[in-house]
């Protein structure tokens, strides 16, 4: 379930890329750079947990940024842009602490109340609060896509991005707003990654945006944009998360386990190719 939560909210954020018609590959690597450089200024630098936890968003939120800068202003494709800001990210983090890991603060030790954000424990018995968050957290953004004229002009830049831009649309606003939400939700990846596991370590991080990824276009996110919901890539990291940790119950090898995914996902883009060749 933890690993379903920072999986969660990338899918949620990256989700808007997608609908753009684009990808945003640095979400991987991003969350665990963000982390870093937050818990680093924590333990290191003694700084509260509190800002360590902002300073994880913001630095998610300037990733985001550069991405859409790159992608709408500069006109390079989304995947080559997020690629390269993928070996930005992954770079810097080991940059940050010198190759070594970063301890966040830990259960029992002054700070560690970030651990409990996804889960509280009275006595015994534990509550799934994080799984309450993270339906709210749908709730709103799924408003944001579908209500909002940001929303929309964003669905609108994925269907006919020309069209849009001919019908008095600030497509490259929108479009940067599109990747700041990918980086923002990478920023809040990176705390609940970090209140996953006792110590972060840079370089890794790669693969984990194609679980998100793969989430949201197993949830009916469209590959070539134009069409999308929350709720989808919602359900579709849940079936991801249900084959990472139902498959083993079976027998089946970790080899197995991948090529059964993989199979999952080009079913869900063979679908998703049908239907737009019957539209």
């Amino acid at each position: 379930m933890d690993y379903s939560y920072y999986i969660t909210l990338m899918a949620i954020g990256v989700t808007f890329a997608l609908i753009t018609g684009g990808v945003d590959l640095s979400i991987g690597t991003g969350l665990v750079c963000y982390a870093i450089a937050g818990g680093y200024l924590v333990v290191y630098k003694g700084w509260p947990v509190g800002l360590g936890m902002l300073v994880t968003v913001l630095f998610g939120l300037a990733i985001g940024l550069l991405n859409g800068i790159l992608v709408a202003v500069m006109n390079l494709p989304p995947f080559i842009a997020t690629l390269c800001t993928m070996m930005l990210t992954r770079g810097l983090g080991s940059l940050c602490t010198g190759g070594f890991g970063i301890p966040w603060p830990q259960a029992g030790t002054e700070g560690s109340w970030f651990r409990s954000i996804f889960k509280l424990q009275i006595g015994n018995t534990k509550y799934p609060i994080g799984f309450l968050l993270i339906i709210l957290i749908v709730i709103i953004m799924s408003i944001v896509l579908n209500k909002t004229k940001a929303g929309r002009y964003i669905i609108a830049i994925g269907s006919n991005k020309e069209a849009t831009r001919l019908s008095g649309v600030n497509v490259k606003k929108y479009h940067i707003i599109a990747y700041v939400l990918s980086g923002l939700f990478a920023g809040l990846a990176g705390i609940a990654y970090a209140a996953t596991f006792t110590s972060i370590n840079p370089g890794t991080g790669a693969g984990l945006e194609m679980d998100a990824i793969g989430g949201a276009i197993v949830g009916g996110v469209s590959t070539t944009g134009g069409y999308g919901s929350i709720v989808g890539a919602l359900l579709g990291v849940f079936v991801f998360s249900m084959l990472k940790t139902g498959l083993p119950y079976i027998g089946l090898q970790a080899n197995f386990q991948q090529i059964i995914t993989g199979i999952v996902l080009i079913a869900a883009v063979l679908i998703d190719v049908l239907k737009n060749k019957n539209k």
